[in-house]
């Protein structure tokens, strides 16, 4: 049984551990405005470049981009983004079973070659302990995250589908929904997926240089602001779980400590209760042998 002392300490620890939780809290607040702003101003951008992309494709164009070759699935990347930190709830582990999921059930190991490129050290830890074919890792990029990281990450991926080192590119990350809820996203960045919907009737428009040029002009900034967006939407995700896990962190502390103190006060009662009864039957042996 845990004496008056033990739970007094105990007290104290979760007191400290409240604190700290609370100001992890309020960090991932104050970080989480900046990263949802950047979200919300990222994303139009990335679907205004896709609405002209869909606007501008055209057979011809399609099948002569070698961004969107189809080809048999002999060799996959699998883009994976994580947290550099833990203490997000489930953030990280949710995504690196989604990536497990899509391995097994998707790619299917035994039919196709893969490779990870593993962004945060959460997914470079697992991965590379658990002895998955990881071929990039990048660490500490949520630090001082900006468009450059996006260009290192495109700059290395691109090519490698351009020159055939992979026939699919895959793309797995967290999409920022709401404080309390992020979005579990597996999409297709290579070849680039084109939705088939409605012919676009470009009659009244005049394109200087030609259509098929500025189709193959956009096609790159597309999937660089796909890779940006990613990271972004990552980002704020990770931020957004990682407030929600330290406030329910701060909570159950909270709750602790009362059931702690009620725990405190009734040994206290008992031990002063206990006091009393010695020293009473104490008085009353005294009395008993003095008579």
């Amino acid at each position: 049984m845990a004496t008056l002392r033990d739970i007094k300490r105990r007290i104290v620890g979760v007191k400290s551990t409240q604190q700290i939780t609370k100001a992890m809290k309020m960090v991932a607040a104050a970080r989480l405005r900046r990263a949802q702003n950047n979200v919300v101003n990222a994303r139009p951008y990335s679907e205004e470049i896709e609405g002209l992309l869909l606007r501008l494709a055209t057979p011809e164009a399609v099948e002569t981009n070698p961004f969107f070759e189809r080809r048999e699935v002999k060799n996959a990347a699998i883009i994976v983004v994580t947290a550099d930190r833990g203490l997000c709830g489930a953030f990280n582990q949710n995504i690196i079973k989604e990536a497990e999921r899509y391995i097994e059930e998707e790619l299917k190991p035994e039919e196709i070659n893969y490779k990870i490129y593993s962004i945060g050290k959460k997914a470079t830890d697992y991965f590379t302990k658990n002895d998955y074919p990881v071929f990039e890792q990048v660490t500490g990029l949520f630090s001082s995250l900006n468009y450059n990281s996006a260009l290192e990450i495109s700059n290395k991926i691109i090519p490698a589908f351009l020159d055939g080192t992979f026939d699919r590119v895959v793309l797995i990350y967290n999409m920022f929904v709401s404080i309390i809820r992020q979005k579990l996203v597996v999409k297709q960045f290579l070849p680039v997926p084109m939705e088939e919907g409605e012919e676009t009737d470009n009659s009244n428009y005049i394109f200087e240089p030609d259509q098929g040029y500025i189709f193959d002009f956009l096609v790159p900034k597309h999937l660089k602001a796909q890779v940006w967006r990613a990271l972004l939407e990552s980002y704020a995700a990770e931020l957004a779980a990682r407030m929600t896990a330290m406030d329910n962190a701060t909570t159950n502390a909270e709750e602790m400590i009362k059931q702690l103190n009620l725990t405190y006060n009734k040994e206290r009662q008992a031990a002063i209760t206990k006091e009393i009864l010695e020293i009473v039957s104490g008085a009353n042996a005294l009395k008993a042998s003095s008579q």
